[in-house]
């Protein structure tokens, strides 16, 4: 079958590219944040900081979004206060994360770029972010851990260039250094890195699947001793990484005779979800993956669930302000 040939496509610098998002986005760690009606968001901030008072995971899932509302310093001090014990985020994270550490801006206009195909095919992050894939594939890491490594080389190099002086904003060079679990969650076609001609798909596919049982690892202490799962932000990826790893980790746990614990879970979304009803499959709501799989299916043994509605820029800073006074 006929392929496209990728290195027929004109690749521009990525510092032509007009953002949308830049370093003046970012919420301080010591901003107070805009008080919001979410009562139940003080009710998980003290069951994450019970959790991690007993030593249980934390692991927050995420999809780019929290990353473009200007989260990255309040996650990164999460990380450093040794709440989030894991973190994992979708290709579209990595990217984001990745273009304000090289250049202090990201999210291009889709609409301006896609009408003449400038969109996506800018230089940077389809070399660097592809090169960690290679190079976790050669040396059998993880992409999340050795896009970390990249980032934190590119930031120490006396060589490393002008623009590449934000290396604070990385929450992969954060992950790295704290050596917390890291992981990318990535679909092949999903991401603006894969139309380069740098995507090599079989590094990407191993170094993403080391990932997916990286992730699956975290998990099973949840499943084995209790903890919080966190999905910020992502309707379709987390939910799905979180469901089958789940099932990995119970499976295997009960076929070795072992217990399964009950754990709590969030979501946290602009959709708000009814917990007191799971719905029917006659209902659009019924299908809604966060709502379905999160709040009501991996919970059911006796765990507990939290829907937090509204804007990242508000509800991750408020509970960031609660665990930073204790919960």
């Amino acid at each position: 079958m006929k392929e496209f040939d990728r290195s027929r496509i004109k690749v521009l610098p990525l510092k032509q590219r007009d953002n949308k998002f830049g370093l003046d986005v970012m919420v301080s760690i010591d901003s107070k944040p805009e008080k919001i009606d979410a009562p139940s968001l003080w009710f998980l901030a003290k069951d994450i900081a019970k959790a991690r008072k007993e030593d249980k995971e934390v692991v927050w899932m995420m999809g780019a979004h929290p990353i473009r509302r200007g989260n990255s310093l309040i996650i990164i001090d999460l990380m450093k206060r040794g709440i989030i014990t894991h973190l994992a985020t979708s290709g579209a994270g990595a990217i984001h994360d990745f273009e304000f550490f090289y250049q202090g801006e990201t999210c291009e206009d889709v609409e301006k770029y896609i009408k003449d195909g400038r969109f996506g095919n800018w230089d940077a992050a389809g070399y660097w972010i592809n090169y960690a894939a290679k190079k976790a594939s050669k040396e059998g890491k993880g992409f999340g851990e050795t896009l970390g490594e990249v980032i934190k080389e590119m930031s120490d190099s006396a060589e490393t260039e002008t623009i590449h002086h934000f290396g604070e904003a990385s929450i992969f060079a954060a992950a790295y250094e704290l050596k917390i679990p890291i992981t990318i969650h990535k679909g092949i076609g999903f991401d603006i890195t894969d139309q380069s001609q740098f995507a090599d798909f079989a590094s990407l596919g191993k170094a993403s699947g080391k990932d997916f049982l990286i992730f699956a690892a975290s998990m099973e202490k949840i499943v084995e001793k209790g903890g919080v799962f966190l999905n910020v932000g992502s309707a379709v990826m987390g939910p799905e990484v979180f469901l089958k790893s789940l099932s990995m980790v119970r499976n295997a746990l009960l076929n070795e005779g072992k217990k399964i614990c009950s754990f709590i879970t969030a979501n946290f979304d602009f959709i708000d979800s009814d917990l007191t009803c799971e719905g029917k499959p006659d209902e659009a709501s019924y299908y809604y993956r966060p709502r379905k799989t999160i709040l009501f299916r991996s919970v059911k043994d006796g765990g507990k669930s939290y829907s937090i509605a509204g804007d990242f820029r508000k509800t991750i800073p408020n509970l960031h302000q609660l665990l930073k006074n204790g919960g």
